[in-house]
C-alpha cells in the first residue's frame, strides 16, 4: 500500500488557478468519495484552503494516476501537471508535519493551517473515508504540531503590518482595552477583525461614510461614530488606529494635546496604518503618547520574521525525529491491513468453491437378512 500527497499551493499555482480547485466546505464529503472511487483509493482526506488544494491517501495500485484526480476539480479544462506536486512514502509524512506546522505557509508559522487540517482530518475520518493509515499519519502530524510549538518560537513574534499592530495592542489583556478605529475600508475591517478575534469587545468605529462604519460595527459588535464626533469619544479609549484613505491628518498635534488633558495624561496609544499618513508625526513629542506609523510596524514585522525563521532549523529537527518510527508504524499498519485483505479474500474465494457431496458407498454397512 503506498501513501501519498498531491496537490497545489500558492507556491505553485497562481490565485486564478488554485480558485478553480477550491473545494466548499458542504462539498468535501462526496467529491472526497469520488476521488476514492476514480482513484482506486482506499483511504483520502481531502484539504482545501485559499492557499492550497490537497490529496492526502493510500492506495494499492501505482501512483501515476495521482495527479489526475485533481483535474476532477478543476472547473474548466487546464493543464494541472506543471502545478502539481506529489510526493510518495517519508516524503509524503514530511510534507504532512510542514504543512501542519505552518512551515509551508505563506506566513511562517501561522497557526490557521493547523485548525483548518484537523477539521478536515474530522470530516473524512467521520465519513469513514479514513484508516489505520492515515488515522496514525494525521494524529502523529498534529503531535509533531504541539511538540514543534511548544519547543520553538515559530508562532511567535508578529510577521505582518495588522498582527503587529494587534500584538502592540495585546501587550495587556485585549477585553480589557477600548479601542477606536479611524475609517471602514478594507484595511479597517481587517484590523476590526482580527482585533475581535484577539479579544476586544470594546470598538469604535468612525468613518466619512457613516453608513459604512455602521455596516462594520453591526457586524464585529462595534459601536459606530460620526468622523466629526470621533475627538468627543476619544478621551474614553485606550488606543486610535488610523486605516483610512484620506490625503489630508486627521488628528494634530493640537488635538493629541487638548485630548490628553481631557484624559488627564493617562497614557494613549496611536497607531497609523495610514498613507499618507492621518495622524501628525509631532504628536509623538507629547507627554504619555506612543505613535507607530507604518514603516515603524513594518520594521517590527521584519525583526518577528526574522525571529521566526531562525527557528526553522529546529523545527525540521523535530520533524527529521519523528519520521523513521511514523513510517515503520505506516508500514506495520499496511502490511496488516493487506494480510487482512488476502485473508477475507481467501475466505470469500473458499466460499464460492462447489465441493461434490461424499457417497455412503463402503462408509454404511449393508444391510444383512437372515434366512
Amino acid at each position: 500500500m503506498k501513501l501519498f500527497a498531491a496537490g497545489v499551493s500558492y507556491k505553485t499555482a497562481p490565485v486564478e488557478l488554485r480558485e478553480q480547485l477550491a473545494v466548499k466546505q458542504c462539498a468535501i464529503v462526496d467529491l472526497a468519495f469520488v476521488l476514492k472511487c476514480f482513484g482506486h483509493l482506499d483511504e483520502i482526506v481531502l484539504l482545501s484552503t485559499c492557499n492550497r488544494v490537497e490529496i492526502y491517501g493510500t492506495t494499492r495500485q501505482a501512483t501515476g494516476h495521482i495527479k489526475s484526480l485533481l483535474q476532477l476539480l478543476c472547473a474548466e479544462q487546464r493543464d494541472l501537471d506543471p502545478h502539481i506536486y506529489l510526493y510518495e512514502g517519508a516524503a509524503a509524512v514530511r510534507h504532512l508535519l510542514r504543512v501542519a506546522a505552518g512551515l509551508d505557509s505563506m506566513v511562517l508559522g501561522e497557526t490557521e493551517i493547523t485548525g483548518q487540517i484537523k477539521n478536515a482530518y474530522e470530516i473524512a475520518r467521520n465519513a469513514g473515508l479514513t484508516g489505520r493509515v492515515l488515522n496514525r499519519l494525521f494524529q502523529r502530524a498534529f503531535q509533531a504540531t504541539k511538540e514543534i510549538r511548544s519547543r520553538t518560537g515559530i508562532g511567535r513574534g508578529a510577521v505582518s503590518i495588522k498582527s503587529t499592530a494587534v500584538e502592540l495592542i495585546g501587550k495587556t489583556d485585549l477585553s480589557q482595552q477600548s479601542i477606536m478605529v479611524l475609517g471602514a475600508g478594507e484595511m479597517a475591517e481587517s484590523c476590526v477583525r482580527l482585533l475581535v478575534k484577539k479579544g476586544a469587545c470594546s470598538i469604535f468605529i468612525s468613518s466619512r461614510s457613516f453608513d459604512r462604519a455602521i455596516d462594520l460595527a453591526i457586524q464585529y459588535g462595534g459601536q459606530a461614530v460620526c468622523l466629526g464626533d470621533c475627538l468627543f469619544e476619544m478621551p474614553d479609549v485606550d488606543v486610535v488606529i488610523a486605516a483610512t484613505s484620506s490625503s489630508e491628518t486627521l488628528l494634530s498635534r493640537d488635538d493629541i494635546e487638548n485630548l490628553m488633558k481631557a484624559r488627564r495624561n493617562r497614557p494613549l496609544l496611536l497607531i497609523d496604518l495610514s498613507v499618507p499618513r492621518n495622524i501628525d508625526p509631532a504628536a509623538s513629542q507629547v507627554e504619555n503618547v506612543t505613535l507607530y506609523n507604518i514603516d515603524d510596524l513594518d520594521a517590527l514585522a521584519r525583526q518577528g520574521a526574522q525571529a521566526r525563521e531562525r527557528e526553522l532549523a529546529t523545527c525540521h529537527q523535530i520533524i527529521e525525529a519523528h519520521i523513521p518510527a511514523l513510517i515503520k508504524k505506516l508500514e506495520s499498519e499496511s502490511e496488516r491491513m493487506t494480510r487482512t485483505d488476502l485473508f477475507r479474500r481467501s475466505l470469500e474465494a473458499t466460499r464460492d468453491i462447489s465441493y461434490p457431496l461424499p457417497t455412503t458407498s463402503g462408509l454404511v454397512a449393508q444391510p444383512s437378512y437372515e434366512v
